[in-house]
């Protein structure tokens, strides 16, 4: 049983941004040797959500998407496999049927991704049918119209809900960082999440811009140890949008471990929401492990 208290969330935590800025500009510096940049980006590979969240989504791409999730570059099959695949609900099935006995978990997004903008029975529907299907993860979205009115209970109460209807499925919570203005509402938000029960939290949906920040994730990777700290509980992050090359994938997982420590450089702490990062970490891998540079032509694209 949980014995901390939760805050008051209406006290805002003042943030430095002179400070945040800096860290990160020092911690981007950081050179890594040859060998520890090979396990780096295979690390970073396993924590990859691989996600598809449009329109025209069928059921062929998800197959297809599922099997680059399993074998992400046929040609070295000891790389490892990414942690994720994330679909809208309607192809939450046909993920987990693909992915049968691999390991990797089907994340599904809820709550009217991604503007959050509906009756809180219509995402609690969302979210019910999603785990019904076999979702392994849930990314919801808060509501950022109440948070920047000052409703904070409305948002707690909102993600304490979504989170009872999730069962045994773990509930990521997006703050949709881009629309959150401040690094004061970024902390605050994320405080929330927490104590309302997310086991992780995101930055963002990759539909606004910005996406996930160095600068942004800094904050919350601080709220989340402040709150390990608190409460002894661990929390994951997951930076989303925007993340498209290994040299960042790298400088974020220099972030994590330098602000949580090495507990948190695995795929059940931490996650990269960037598909398209992916390829780029392959090219890396093959240019240090042979040499030569692929062309991306070499590589599927999902």
């Amino acid at each position: 049983m949980d014995t901390y208290t939760t805050p008051d969330f209406s006290r805002t935590i003042p943030i430095d941004k002179v400070g945040v800025d800096e860290r990160v500009a020092r911690l981007n510096k950081r050179s890594i040797k040859k060998e520890s940049k090979l396990q780096g980006l295979k690390l970073a590979l396993s924590m990859i959500d691989l996600t598809t969240l449009e329109g025209k989504d069928s059921e062929g791409k998800v197959i297809q998407m599922c099997a680059k999730a399993r074998t992400p570059y046929a040609p070295m099959p000891d790389l490892p496999h990414v942690a994720a695949v994330c679909v809208y609900p309607n192809m939450v099935a046909t993920a987990k049927k693909a992915l049968k006995g691999t390991g990797i978990n089907v994340a599904s997004v809820s709550t009217a991704f991604p503007s959050g903008m509906a009756p809180r029975t219509v995402k609690l529907e969302d979210t019910r049918f999603a785990v019904e299907q076999g979702a392994d993860e849930i990314d919801m979205v808060i509501s950022r119209g109440e948070f920047l009115k000052g409703n904070y209970s409305y948002v707690f109460d909102e993600i304490a809900e979504i989170k009872d209807s999730c069962g045994s499925a773990h509930l990521k919570v997006i703050l949709e960082t881009g629309e959150l203005e401040t690094y004061e509402n970024v902390r605050k938000a994320s405080d929330i999440a927490m104590y309302a029960g997310a086991d992780f939290i995101k930055t963002s949906t990759g539909k606004i811009s910005p996406a996930a920040t160095q600068p942004v994730t800094l904050v919350m990777l601080e709220a989340i140890r402040d709150f390990y700290r608190e409460t002894g509980r661990m929390t994951g992050m997951k930076p989303a949008g925007g993340i498209r090359t290994a040299k960042q994938a790298l400088q974020y997982l220099v972030l994590v471990k330098e602000t949580l420590g090495a507990a948190w450089l695995t795929p059940e702490w931490f996650r990269f929401g960037a598909s398209s990062l992916t390829n780029d970490l392959l090219m890396q891998i093959v240019k240090q492990k042979t040499g030569i540079y692929e062309g991306r032509e070499y590589f599927s694209e999902d």
